[in-house]
């Protein structure tokens, strides 16, 4: 190991990728692409790529004088060939307009959701529209959506058009949404029926901004326990139940709103069967003292037991500068989760500078500390199948920052590998609350005041009104949500075995280190699926059996795509594998114990600690880049030759790490203050990345006769 006098320049061997163009008045890079070169982003969804291979396929068997009946028999046959089961199709109009499917002649006028660059005045595309015998229908909403018709024949010289960012499917919609879908949740529900998996019996706690309970999707008194109950830290004269910020709704949704009320179910939370706990700790800005957060948490912990509070979703951070071991809100964080309560955390929207370039280093406190599970945000591009999936560009990277001081004023940074995972967190649909509950109807709360883009729709209808918010703190209620249906399923788990889960079957990302993902994407199906196959008792014996069946394959399938498992957990600067991960009891999974225990640094060593893991448990040292899909964690590329990241290999401040920066000290955080993530960046976290995003619900209308040749359109 090298010795340098002020510090070790950290170099990542990350394959690096090229800056993905953003149509309007920034670029930003917000994805990396796996080949080298000059690629051009795709402007067609994969279904509808698919459906135009389709399209052609049957137009060379037309030209060779097939008639149509045999092109119906060699289509179905190809799509047997590639499911191996027969698929029912049918043709569906929905408010009017119909929606493409392989029932549907290519030269037939179909509906599609066109997203625009914004760059190009709109009469240019539409011109060029009606040329190919097409037309706008409608705008969806003001941020660039607009839902058109034209012959499918015509969709690749439509998306020729600089002004055309992307095209998708007008795709019918049932009751599962966007969210449900791609993170496993809709498969997870199922896994015990007649039970359903939908986070009953478990109380969940919002520390936020409050919860609007007249929502339609917090409202109490629809098919759900919603918001049970509402205290304010605040000491202001504003009503606990009131959320005129914006934030605590939207997070709350997402962890456990009930859809049965709105929209089919479509905007429907994770685990909207769990008990919701309002603590306002932030104000109608988006601010609050950490001792306000701090006086909520040990709220939860001393009403545990009387509310089953098992859950507490933090979508909310503090300036990262103690070390976890001093900072406060940390320490109150801990003492929760050794009272046996899961705490989930926002990383912060910190990912990049104001010019757009990648830092490192801006985990927010109390994501930094090795127990509470910290969650950075994904893009899903609008897509449920997640092989597009990406690490947006705001999400906060590690490595953790905070410090303490020597006696001769040395800093020694933690230097921890954070996030532990990741979850969509881009441009997501929830709640949009009322600022006032007996307040004028038609008033937007804060965030949607100061971006009325952010509107999807429901302005006069306040108890149905839905925004787009992207963030952190929209990836961690899903992450919250997830660990609800976790502890319905086996109500035994301990914070650290839900942790060690949640990461062991996460997928990673390629094109993605540790320090911006983790252990990967949160897969609640493979998540569930490993809790329900915990013994109810807990075994107590290091390497004592865990699961009372078999361990299944690493492997989910979501969206119709294979998702393998990172087969992973992160510690404090390495991470371990090993199928006795799962298989059986690790001491690390013990109440008031976290998996960071498992790893020690002394005398120059990185090792495994003694007593702590059974003996087939491997630890890689350090962190590593995934650089193809489909790999675990252990097959990926070690960052810096595997050095681990332990006290006394400290990162110098603002060095180079290849592709990006870590970040000096001084955040612009006001020592303090716990902020919303977002407040200070609102324009870059807010808005989101400028890419495909979730699609706001289409109701279907009617539904034609049911033939047998086309395969269901994936729901949105």
């Amino acid at each position: 190991m090298k010795s340098l006098r002020n510090g070790i320049t950290f170099t990542l061997t990350i394959l690096l990728g090229l800056p993905l163009t953003i149509f309007g008045a920034t670029t930003l890079p917000t994805r990396q692409l796996r080949k080298p070169g000059k690629v051009a982003k795709p402007k067609l969804s994969p279904d509808l790529v698919e459906l135009l291979a389709q399209d052609d396929q049957d137009e060379a068997l037309r030209l060779q004088g097939k008639t149509l009946a045999e092109i119906r028999r060699a289509r179905q046959q190809r799509k047997t060939d590639a499911s191996g089961q027969q698929s029912e199709a049918r043709r569906i109009r929905a408010n009017g307009v119909t929606l493409p499917s392989d029932e549907v002649a290519p030269e037939e006028k179909q509906s599609f959701i066109v997203q625009l660059s914004g760059s190009t005045p709109d009469v240019v595309w539409q011109e060029k529209l009606a040329a190919l015998g097409g037309r706008v229908n409608q705008k969806l909403n003001t941020s660039g959506l607009a839902m058109i018709e034209v012959p499918r024949s015509a969709i690749r010289q439509l998306a020729a058009q600089g002004a055309v960012s992307y095209i998708s499917p007008n795709r019918p919609v049932r009751a599962s949404g966007h969210l449900t879908t791609t993170t496993g949740a809709d498969q997870a529900r199922k896994l015990a029926l007649p039970t359903t998996y939908n986070g009953a019996g478990v109380g969940i706690a919002i520390i936020d901004s409050g919860l609007d309970n007249y929502h339609k999707l917090l409202d109490g008194a629809s098919n759900g326990p919603g918001v049970v109950q509402s205290v304010s830290f605040t000491r202001d004269a504003v009503a606990a139940n009131a959320d005129r910020y914006g934030h605590g709704s939207h997070v709350a949704s997402l962890a456990a709103g009930n859809g049965e009320l709105l929209k089919s179910g479509y905007y429907e939370g994770i685990a909207p069967g769990a008990s919701l706990y309002n603590l306002r700790a932030l104000n109608d800005r988006g601010e609050g003292s950490v001792s306000a957060v701090i006086e909520a948490l040990d709220w939860c912990v001393t009403n545990r037991q009387r509310f089953n509070l098992r859950v507490i979703n933090l979508s909310l951070g503090a300036q990262a500068k103690d070390s976890y071991r001093n900072d406060p809100l940390c320490l109150a964080a801990r003492r929760a989760v050794d009272a046996g309560i899961v705490v989930v955390a926002a990383a912060g929207n910190d990912g990049k500078d104001e010019r757009g370039n990648k830092i490192y280093g801006t985990i927010h406190s109390p994501g930094i500390d090795p127990s509470v599970i910290t969650v950075g945000a994904a893009n899903t591009f609008g897509t449920d199948e997640r092989t597009d999936d990406a690490i947006t560009s705001y999400s906060s990277r590690g490595p953790t920052r905070g410090y303490i001081k020597d006696e001769q004023g040395v800093r020694h940074y933690d230097n921890l590998i954070k996030p532990d995972l990741v979850a969509p967190g881009n441009k997501l649909i929830a709640a949009s609350s009322k600022p006032d509950p007996e307040g004028n109807k038609y008033e937007f709360n804060t965030i949607l005041a100061a971006y009325p883009e952010l509107l999807v729709e429901g302005k006069e209808t306040f108890g149905e009104r839905l925004m787009y918010m992207s963030g952190t703190s929209m990836s961690a209620p899903l992450v919250t949500g997830a660990v609800a249906l976790m502890l319905q399923a086996r109500p035994s788990l301990t914070p650290s075995l839900v942790k060690a889960i949640l990461m062991y079957t996460a997928q990673p990302l390629a094109g993605a280190n540790m320090f911006e993902q983790g252990a990967g994407l949160l897969n609640i199906d493979g998540a569930v699926r490993i809790a329900q196959m915990v013994r109810p008792t807990l075994p107590s014996g290091l390497g004592d059996s865990l699961l009372s069946q078999t361990m299944p394959n690493p492997e989910s399938n979501i969206a119709g795509k294979p998702v393998v498992w990172s087969q992973g957990v992160i510690t404090n600067w390495g991470f371990l594998t090993g199928r006795e991960l799962i298989t059986n009891w690790q001491r690390i999974y013990g109440t008031g114990v976290a998996l960071a225990d498992a790893t020690v640094f002394s005398n120059g060593a990185f090792t495994l600690a003694t007593g702590f893991t059974s003996a087939n448990v491997s630890l890689y040292s350090g962190a590593v880049s995934i650089t193809t899909s489909g790999i675990a964690l252990a097959d990926g590329i070690a960052l810096a030759d595997g050095i681990a990241l332990a006290d006394g290999i400290a990162l110098a401040d603002g060095i180079a790490l290849a592709d990006g920066m870590l970040m000096s000290d001084g955040i612009a955080l006001a020592d303090g203050i716990a902020l919303a993530d977002g407040t200070l960046k609102a324009v870059a976290t807010w808005l989101g990345d400028e890419t495909p995003c979730m699609q706001p619900y289409i109701p279907p209308t009617t539904t034609s006769t049911t033939t047998s040749t086309t395969t269901s359109a994936k729901k949105k």
